[in-house]
């Protein structure tokens, strides 16, 4: 058994409302892989950001290789040797993947000037090391969720740390990437780093780790070993009971058509390939989920956005909304026409950050809080507590932080949002991404209810399972084109990845 590296003992949070930790108490060993887990809310986060500095001001104590440390900040952990990852992107767009890594660590020549050189030979072997191909001189805002991902974890890998706190890290990637980052975190293991993993995703806990930590609701349930442990087992030790299996294999009645989209096209200035999207064409009907597949860069968000009128680039084709043509030039176009979009990174496209819940879920709908041309603080709050309650949104109240929330939260909050405007299309662009298992089985349980009501829902997935499980159909898409489309009897993961890979429609599609 490996020495102990790391103490936690009696670490407790409180926020007004909110007791987020709870008398936490567990050792990490030299070397090891220590899985944690639990549902959004249970405190993971919370726990790793007071090891890593960014949260200094706690109860309990930590030591260091035998030594009691409290970090004031991220510095003092870096120097200490302790990094993080964060689930929620911590970049600077304006800046290049470079300029981001070495962000406050800046290389400088003899001269005490800025090495940007040395950086970007630098940024670009780390980045290698990850066997991705980003130009270390590309501003990080004009890269993709994923691109972005492997930017962070570059970054946290520059400090070369002792202690490697990775939180949800393959949330925005493709299996692919994820089997790379795993290539890497196998280096990194073999070079001594311990290495805290955050996921929600059973399959990932148990490939990699040697032991459990399992959190419920700020407290610890028990820290187990992974040869001793099964998938329900965890899962039952996160949240209390057993999770239910989601069916949603009853024939739903599928509607009148709600959504015509032909030759759908949208360009690619300036790039090889011209098009991110080339002549799709389909259907989406009330009463029916109709999935979008894909690796990375197939062009799954492109698609919604264009449907949603959010393309920073106008696309060719037609789209009708119930049988009449549409050419959306602004979402705001789209929202009155009956279409919602839930995005794909709710950090930078779906939250206010500076607003509570209750204004986040209301601020599309806030004409339906307005009487004689004032705002009805009471209307607004009616509204926001029937979402708050509808969707089982843990919270404080409507007046907490949207921030104060966790990650499955504020996605319950945004969708909720979108409901309120009463729409006849909904889009979905990876909404479980960083979201518990029990939260996926409220989602995957809400989505089949809206669709029972008639709603037509368009929804990507990074995971293959999931659009198995929720999907009426499944669209597949390959560098911007449609290479198949499976009915749920035909759909399987193998015919999908076929498809995925395939550059040409397949002739059955």
């Amino acid at each position: 058994m490996s020495a102990t590296l790391l103490s936690i003992q009696r670490i407790a949070k409180r926020y007004p409302g909110v007791q987020a930790l709870a008398d936490v108490s567990f050792d990490v060993r030299q070397g090891e892989l220590l899985a944690v887990v639990g549902e959004n809310g249970a405190g993971k986060s919370t726990l790793m950001k007071i090891l890593a500095g960014v949260i200094p001001d706690y109860e309990g104590e930590l030591a260091l290789r035998g030594t009691p440390v409290r970090f004031a900040g991220t510095r003092d952990a870096e120097t200490a040797g302790i990094s993080i990852i964060h689930q929620e992107l911590n970049l600077v767009e304006q800046l290049s993947a470079a300029a981001n890594i070495f962000l406050g660590r800046e290389k400088r020549n003899r001269f005490g000037l800025l090495d940007q050189a040395a950086m970007d030979r630098e940024a670009a072997r780390l980045l290698d090391d990850l066997e991705c191909t980003i130009d270390a001189r590309r501003p990080v805002g004009e890269l993709r969720v994923g691109d972005q991902q492997l930017v962070e974890i570059a970054k946290a890998l520059s400090i070369a740390a002792d202690v490697l706190i990775m939180d949800e890290p393959t949330s925005a990637l493709t299996e692919s990437e994820v089997a790379r980052l795993f290539r890497v975190i196998e280096r990194l293991r073999q070079r001594g780093v311990t290495i805290l993993y955050i996921s929600h995703k059973m399959d990932e806990v148990f490939k990699l780790a040697d032991r459990i930590v399992v959190l419920r609701d700020g407290r610890l349930v028990d820290v187990v070993e992974r040869a001793a442990a099964t998938p329900r087992g965890i899962t039952h030790l996160m949240v209390g009971r057993e999770i239910e299996e989601t069916d949603l294999s009853r024939p739903q009645i599928r509607g009148d058509k709600v959504l015509e989209v032909r030759n759908l096209s949208l360009p690619w200035p300036r790039h090889a390939r011209r098009w991110r999207l080339e002549d799709i064409s389909f259907d989406l009907h009330r009463g029916e989920i109709v999935g979008v597949a894909g690796l990375m860069g197939a062009g799954r968000t492109e698609l919604l956005e264009c449907l949603f009128g959010a393309s920073d680039v106008r696309p060719s084709g037609s789209i009708r909304l119930d049988g009449k043509p549409v050419d959306f030039k602004h979402p705001a176009e789209a929202k009155r026409a009956g279409i919602a979009l839930v995005t794909e990174d709710r950090k930078r496209f779906g939250l206010f950050a500076e607003m509570n819940v209750g204004q986040n879920v209301t601020v599309c709908t806030l004409d339906q809080a307005t009487r004689g041309g004032l705002l009805s603080g009471r209307v607004e709050a009616k509204q926001a507590r029937h979402i708050v309650k509808r969707l089982g949104v843990k919270t404080a109240g409507i007046e907490a932080r949207i921030t104060s929330l966790s990650g499955g939260n504020q996605q319950k909050a945004i969708i909720g949002r979108w409901l309120l405007t009463e729409p006849k299309i909904l889009l979905l662009d990876d909404p479980t991404r960083g979201v518990d298992v029990g939260a996926k089985a409220e989602l995957y349980r809400l989505m089949d209810a809206l669709c029972r009501e008639g709603l037509g829902i368009l929804v990507t997935s990074s995971e293959l399972p999931e659009l198995l499980t929720v999907c009426d159909r499944i669209l597949v898409l390959c560098e911007g084109r449609l290479t198949a489309e499976l009915s749920r009897a035909e759909a399987t993961e193998q015919r999908i990845m076929e498809a995925a890979t395939a550059r040409q429609p397949a002739a059955t599609a």
